[in-house]
């Protein structure tokens, strides 16, 4: 097509320059570059036109896709209504059928509640009297170290463990070998011991004996064993800080626990050592608690 316009121009061309003059071939010309221009012009817009029908194909494809995506959506939302408002009418009829309660009912409920409330309140106070405790023990502990800190750690050792107080005394500064007679340094140890016990008159305590594994050499009828030996040492101290240091008997209790509760094994001089202590353990004042408890 476009060459069969170019052929007829140029005939035209042709048959205007033979007959025509040279300014109807010159305006002939300038016609021509005019279409040729619109002509160009044309072609461009067609391009444009089959651009943008490209892309509106494309969008519309896109469109398609997401139209199908959000009426799965709205389909999938649906369901999920319509299961929820099944549910719903099924709490709904539960709720209508308890939503009697009786007057017994009611009246069970609020002293269950009076209950918890009462429950809670005494938890709080059997958790303010456990913090009081503890308190009491620390600064019992501090009273201890205050007042015997001068001697060696290896000889003597204050702890809690579990709310009790433990002083650990090693049988070197109490007794002779193999005896529950009391030596000089005791009196200088249990006096620091006894001075603070004195200022404490609502403590009890228990004075344990312990030794190593070891059996009694030569000792006669004193003692038939480690059990002896270690209540002997026991009684032996009670004894010398109710005569000696006026602490009241009632407050005080003498065991002897032999070699069965040892710190360490029996198999070294040093163990065994260890071993061989008395301790003096601070009772808890369970009769508080107990009192707490009967009141609920």
């Amino acid at each position: 097509m476009k060459s069969k316009i170019f052929l007829a121009l140029a005939i035209i061309s042709l048959g205007a320059y033979s007959c025509v003059s040279p300014k109807k071939l010159q305006e002939a010309e300038a016609k021509y570059g005019q279409l040729n221009g619109a002509y160009a012009d044309l072609q461009n817009k067609y391009r444009e036109a089959q651009d943008e029908t490209a892309k509106a194909k494309n969008e519309t494809d896109k469109s398609s896709f997401r139209s199908k995506t959000m009426q799965g959506t709205i389909d999938d939302l649906n369901k999920q209504i319509e299961f929820l408002k099944k549910n719903n009418n099924v709490v709904l009829n539960q709720l209508q059928d308890m939503s009697v309660v009786t007057g017994a009912q009611a009246e069970s409920i609020k002293k269950s509640l009076e209950n918890i409330g009462s429950k809670d309140s005494y938890i709080q106070t059997l958790q303010g009297s456990i913090a009081r405790k503890d308190s009491m023990n620390m600064a019992l502990v501090m009273n201890l170290k205050g007042a015997i800190g001068d001697l060696n750690d290896a000889d003597i050792n204050i702890k809690v463990e579990k709310g009790v107080v433990y002083v650990d005394i090693s049988d070197k500064l109490l007794f002779k070998s193999g005896s529950f007679s009391i030596t000089d340094k005791a009196t200088v140890v249990l006096g620091k011991v006894a001075k603070v016990l004195a200022a404490q008159p609502n403590i009890e305590f228990m004075v344990e004996g312990h030794t190593d594994s070891k059996q009694l050499l030569g000792t006669g009828n004193l003692m038939e064993d480690n059990w002896d030996l270690s209540v002997k040492r026991a009684t032996t101290i009670v004894r010398l800080l109710q005569e000696k240091y006026s602490i009241e008997p009632k407050r005080m209790t003498a065991a002897g626990r032999s070699e069965y509760i040892p710190v360490a094994e029996n198999d070294t001089p040093d163990h065994r050592a260890a071993n061989r202590r008395t301790r003096i353990v601070i009772l808890p004042q369970l009769d508080q608690f107990f009192k707490l408890l009967e009141k609920k």
